[in-house]
């Protein structure tokens, strides 16, 4: 299946909602206004899914409940930037217990991981580590009826397209596929469509930003289609191989979360600036939409 006409399956369009707004009701309503009613879930008010008290988990999951939107991922801590290979891995598998159970409350199955930062590990060490750790979590994933999704982002695997092809490999689940972040390219030194082919009979969850280098080698994070990710690239990739799946937009305008772990600023979410990514978004999925359209046409 392509994104060539109006008849077959099209990927899905939500939203992170932290980057919308801090608090659930604000989430909520922005991804209403897009009319898009999915929702993917990393912090409300500021607090990780997995670690909100079983009253504010409750209250939240009867609010998203009431409001008819779908949750389609949640973000867990397992694995990413402030969690090293040489860290407790007992953190990690309490955390995936505690979204096991939270995920069955929101009817959710997609969970997004990384592949931990070396903590000065030599490189095969690093890499037995994480294969090992993601395999554990797989078993459990699998168990739960999870899908683990490894961003390419922090980790052994996030930066390589042969090393996630490895892990996906050598832990051999249908529980750990690969959650594609289109901007993470540009943070990262490596162009995200060429990483992307390889990996994308795998995917599925993606995320879409987009960014451009400044002069002084910061990351600075613009709307899709202005940066150099080669979002549109992407989402031709993804298209070419029929992915039906969530773009979930992750704009950065606002909001960076991992500064929280080097002591920074990380900002907070706009719900105005991610109504307008949105729109951005709807209109990149129309162009290569219409533009497969006219190549069928024509062939």
């Amino acid at each position: 299946m392509r994104w060539t006409a109006s008849s077959e399956p099209e990927p899905v369009l939500a939203g992170i909602g932290d980057e919308a707004a801090p608090a659930l009701p604000d989430q909520l309503a922005a991804v209403r206004e897009l009319g898009w009613n999915r929702l993917e879930l990393r912090t409300l008010d500021g607090t990780p899914m997995a670690d909100l008290s079983e009253t504010a988990f409750a209250r939240a999951a009867e609010e998203i409940r009431a409001s008819g939107v779908e949750v389609v991922a949640v973000a867990a801590k397992i694995g990413d930037w402030s969690r090293p290979a040489t860290g407790d891995f007992t953190v990690d598998l309490a955390e995936l217990d505690v979204l096991a159970r939270r995920c069955a409350v929101l009817g959710v199955r997609t969970v997004r991981i990384m592949s931990y930062p070396s903590g000065g590990l030599t490189e095969p060490v690093w890499g037995r580590t994480v294969r090992a750790r993601v395999g554990e979590l797989a078993r459990r994933a699998e168990d739960a009826g999870l899908v683990l999704a490894h961003e390419n982002c922090a980790g052994w695997a996030g930066e390589r397209a042969d090393r996630a092809l490895d892990l996906i490999a050598h832990v051999d689940s249908p529980a750990l596929r690969i959650l594609f972040d289109v901007g993470n390219g540009v943070a990262h030194g490596y162009d995200a469509a060429a990483m992307l082919r390889p990996l994308v009979e795998y995917v599925t969850h993606v995320h879409v930003k987009d960014a451009v280098r400044t002069p002084d080698g910061d990351t600075a994070y613009v709307p899709p289609g202005e940066g150099g990710a080669g979002v549109e690239e992407c989402l031709r990739v993804l298209a070419d191989h029929g992915y039906r799946g969530a773009l979930s937009i992750e704009p950065h305008l606002h909001l960076r979360p991992h500064l929280r772990a080097d002591g920074g600023d990380p900002g907070r979410g706009d719900r105005a600036a991610f109504v307008e990514y949105g729109r951005v978004l709807e209109e990149l999925v129309r162009r290569v939409r219409h533009t497969r359209t006219d190549a069928e046409a024509v062939r």
